[in-house]
């Protein structure tokens, strides 16, 4: 079932038990923009049979927020659409398309961690006809930004800098004041380390912080409010501001100092996440 933000914009929330993000629907007057086309076929013929019932404009295009697997990977069913991409995004779907989906294959790129194991069960599950299965490829490609306007109704595409990777979109829409940002906000793993690049997050912070939103859109959360999305803010500064080694104990005492007093359940796990950044600066060194 859908949500709805003011008169024109729709979500699909995200199941995180499925590795399913937030799928969204924004509708013009004429036309009609989807917002990542889901980590599978079914996924996306989900979301689909709920947009056929609100009889909406017809869907023109579909914007991919970056280009991972959950986000990409129902490309093919909207037919009808153009999709929209950053030339980085569309680097990366093409290596996606020279990839075979037989049993053979995923097992390779499983054991070479070219796939994570909640990938291969997906396509597995929910694509069907998998030995011919190739991601389409994209219709239009951009650099910097993009304005669609859908009928009295303008959305304006934004490649930024992002701590998750070095593709991420965000999606606004000014006269409802939403901000579709995908996984952008979020930090990502590498080498078995989840961590949040700490050099990028003050220029990310800038980038989304200069759009005038009154409502977020996650990839794996429910819908943020301004005041929920400042303390994210502030609670990730915090934590980098406290981490300048690849120290966990000397992040903590740093941040009481700072502080006065232990850090939450967030800002832990930000602080974790920072010392990570850090180790793995240290191993590329």
């Amino acid at each position: 079932m859908l949500n709805q933000i003011g008169d024109s914009i729709h979500y699909l929330p995200n199941q995180n038990d499925k590795e399913r993000p937030t799928l969204g629907l924004v509708c013009g007057d004429q036309y009609s923009l989807v917002i990542d086309s889901g980590n599978s076929v079914q996924h996306a013929r989900d979301f689909l049979h709920e947009i056929e019932k609100l009889k909406v404009p017809p869907v023109k295009y579909l914007a991919i927020t970056h280009a991972h697997w959950d986000h990409v990977l129902g490309m093919n069913e909207f037919e009808a659409a153009a999709i929209i991409v950053n030339a980085r995004t569309n680097e990366i779907i093409q290596d996606w398309r020279s990839l075979s989906f037989d049993d053979h294959s995923l097992q390779e790129y499983a054991d070479a961690k070219k796939m994570t194991s909640q990938c291969v069960e997906t396509i597995i599950s929910e694509i069907p006809e998998r030995d011919t299965f190739q991601l389409t490829s994209p219709d239009i490609i951009f650099e910097g930004s993009l304005r669609l306007d859908l009928g009295n109704k303008v959305c304006v595409l934004e490649t930024i800098r992002s701590t998750h990777t070095d593709d991420s979109t965000i999606v606004y829409i000014p006269d409802e004041k939403v901000l579709f940002l995908g996984d952008s906000a979020y930090g990502t793993t590498e080498n078995s380390l989840y961590h949040f690049k700490q050099s990028l997050l003050l220029p990310m912070i800038e980038d989304i912080r200069k759009y005038d939103a009154t409502h977020f859109l996650l990839g794996h959360e429910s819908i943020c409010d301004a005041a929920e999305m400042d303390l994210y803010w502030k609670e990730l500064i915090s934590a980098s501001k406290a981490v300048t080694s690849a120290s966990l104990e000397g992040a903590i005492a740093a941040f009481e100092a700072d502080h006065d007093r232990k850090p939450n359940e967030n800002e832990l796990f930000f602080l974790k996440a920072f010392v990570n950044d850090q180790i793995l600066k240290s191993q590329s060194e």
